[in-house]
């Protein structure tokens, strides 16, 4: 069970609620709807009133011994349930097991009204049923929506606007962006921060004035102490669901897609364009001016160079196709263990 101190459980929830809401399937079983459950756990930990899920089948050794009432699984697995454990079948079982575990631990409704320590000016406009927390500097002009969160010393420039729903985090700073509406921008982010632009002379370099803004489309996430320069000109665009983890950058002039996943510690240069779905592994590095195709892989501590086409899976440094990356890790293997044999002989 989770923390009670940190997370409240909204449940117990019958069965055929469950199956509901996960949209899965639920075997037939007398009176088995109506079975409540209390809360979501682990296959090698959950008990009879748990539900859990099976997605990777490496975990099948413990789903066969699992003590869980209920387990969200594919129905290519459930042959192998043990007896007495109740099956929502899916083949999704990761997305179901996702909006059960949000039934049961929802995001907790902003607490309307602004705290006395906030700083807002008179110019800026809070919509109804939003929390303004503690140490908060809000701007001239600046528009919160509806029911957004707004935590502790965060600051939010000028002019910004916030849509509605959309989650603050504390100590974030805002400047020269439009936030779309349920967005999440977590601790220590920062928005629209000045793009790394300069003229190199060798008199001394000479700032250019970064003229753009951030926008920020519907549903994106921000992870923790990441940043996303402003624009030089044209805007940076962060599409609608894009996903962006913990210390990742995204330089000035950028536009990601709808659906892009960006994984901690990433960078991407300055005015290159990922098209929608693209997909950036943790410390991979994307040079500027480049164009990464829809669907495409960008593999863990990759250095893309040059333009990657659509739905091409890329690895190493300087980036590759991954077929072409294996046969030379392949090589090089070969390589090293004949030079081995020769410094033996």
């Amino acid at each position: 069970m989770a923390d009670p101190r940190f997370f409240n459980n909204a449940g117990p929830f019958k069965l055929a609620d469950l199956a509901a809401i996960a949209e899965a399937e639920l075997l037939p079983g007398g009176e088995e709807g109506t079975r409540s459950f209390t809360d979501v756990a682990p296959l090698d930990t959950a008990g009879p009133d748990d539900v859990s899920f099976l997605d990777n089948r490496r975990y099948l050794g413990q789903f066969t011994e699992s003590k869980a009432g209920a387990c969200i699984v594919d129905p290519e697995f459930a042959e192998r349930a043990p007896e007495g454990m109740a099956l929502l079948l899916t083949k999704r079982p990761y997305r179901g097991y996702a909006k059960i575990a949000q039934a049961f631990y929802p995001v907790p409704p902003p607490h309307p009204g602004i705290h006395p320590t906030a700083v807002v000016d008179p110019g800026a406009r809070i919509g109804e049923g939003s929390e303004i927390g503690a140490g908060v500097v809000i701007g001239a002009g600046a528009e919160i929506g509806r029911g957004c969160r707004v935590e502790a010393n965060s600051v939010v420039g000028e002019a910004v606007a916030v849509g509605d729903g959309t989650i603050i985090g504390p100590n974030v700073s805002l400047a020269y962006c439009r936030i779309g509406r349920a967005c999440q921008i977590h601790a220590g982010a920062r928005i629209g921060t000045r793009g790394f632009g300069f003229s190199m002379d060798p008199e001394g370099f000479v700032d250019v004035p970064q003229l753009g803004r951030v926008l920020i489309e519907d549903g994106v996430e921000v992870g923790a102490n990441s940043t996303i320069d402003r624009g030089a000109g044209p805007d940076t665009v962060i599409g609608a669901g894009a996903k962006i983890d913990n210390l990742v950058q995204i330089g000035h002039n950028v536009r990601i897609g709808r659906g892009c996943v960006l994984v901690a510690q990433s960078g991407v240069a300055g005015s290159t364009v990922l098209q929608d779905f693209v997909a950036v592994a943790a410390q991979a590095g994307i040079s500027g001016h480049l164009k990464v195709g829809a669907g495409a892989q960008i593999g863990a501590k990759s250095g893309v160079m040059r333009d990657i086409p659509s739905g091409m899976t890329v690895l190493g440094s300087p980036a590759r196709p991954v077929r072409e990356f294996f046969r030379l890790v392949a090589l090089w293997e070969r390589q090293l263990k004949a030079r081995g044999k020769k410094k033996d002989e």
